[in-house]
């Protein structure tokens, strides 16, 4: 008998189909079509952004964008100085990174190397609901709560300040870094863990010196997305910061912030084309670069750490 009456015959489910071929092709053409639709939606906002920002520099001095104090564009006497928007939500998103970051930490932490199952499986949906909440809720929940609260301690502290919705913020992204840093520790091999414990740690010792290096990276990311969805809050710091152009970096005084200043022009009072219309471009352009260059110091960061351990 030869070798090739001998081997067994293809199966029916493993033949090659035609149908079965197209239809992978068909997939496949499905899932590089998905990809290609974020690719052309960034491009398109980035080509946006830079065609409007470009119209507005040549009327507008770049020199003058970035050194003047002053931000009037909207008045006769017309002042573009971007320092003013940039202050208010680099101290608001300060305020609340000082409060999400410890305090999302310390819950992933806690959920990850010391809680039960069960009490993992309780607070979890509790976060996922926090972080689901409407961001105006939080606004008011600042201007009505928060602030009076911190006027008892401070007398003299405005209705409208960056502290109250700085503080309210962190709580708000507190999910997002609890959340993406717990599933980064829990992915980290139990054998690490284990080996640890051989060598006599307990369990705080190794979640500080074993589990929190070894998922860095998720960790790393945590914080990032926690640093954009800082810098590009709106609604809190509309209704609770006081969208006053103001130079400040002190958290107790009202100030405006970039994105509270885009929801303020773009409500349909300027006509297109405008230069006060233009500003808002401007300023989403330098919104975009700011996190840009944060999530370039994050990767920056997280690719040294990798490396030194």
């Amino acid at each position: 008998m030869s070798p090739s009456s001998s081997s067994p015959a293809v199966s029916e489910r493993l033949a090659r189909k035609a149908s079965r071929h197209i239809s992978e092709r068909i997939i496949e053409a499905t899932l590089f079509a998905a990809a290609a639709v974020s690719i052309f939606v960034t491009l398109a906002i980035v080509f946006i952004l830079v065609r409007e920002s470009l119209a507005f520099f040549q009327q507008v001095s770049i020199i003058d964008f970035l050194s003047d104090t002053q931000w009037t564009p909207l008045f006769d006497d017309a002042h573009f100085g971007i320092m003013v928007l940039l202050s208010g939500t680099a101290v608001s998103s300060t305020v609340a990174l000082a409060v999400a970051i410890p305090i999302g930490t310390t819950i992933a932490i806690f959920l990850s190397e010391f809680a039960g199952q069960r009490t993992r499986e309780t607070a979890k949906p509790i976060l996922e609901l926090l972080a689901g909440m409407p961001t105006v809720v939080f606004g008011y929940f600042a201007l009505m709560f928060v602030t009076p609260l911190l006027q008892e301690l401070m007398p003299d502290l405005p209705g409208f300040n960056l502290l109250s919705a700085g503080l309210v913020m962190g709580i708000m992204i507190v999910p997002i870094v609890s959340s993406i840093s717990e599933d980064a520790m829990r992915a980290v091999p139990m054998a690490l863990r284990e080996g640890s414990y051989a060598m006599g740690a307990t369990r705080l010792q190794t979640a500080f010196y074993v589990v929190l290096p070894a998922a860095v990276s998720g960790i790393g990311a945590a914080y990032i997305l926690a640093i954009a969805r800082a810098v590009g809050e709106t609604m809190i710091l509309a209704i609770a910061a006081g969208m006053q152009p103001k130079l400040t970096f002190d958290p107790r005084e009202p100030a405006a912030t970039i994105t509270a200043f885009i929801v303020q022009v773009a409500l349909g009072d300027l006509p297109h084309g405008s230069i006060g219309y233009q500003t808002i471009f401007a300023a989403g352009l330098t919104l975009m670069l700011f996190t840009l260059v944060f999530n370039i110091l994050g990767f920056w960061l997280q690719r040294k750490y990798r490396e030194r351990y």
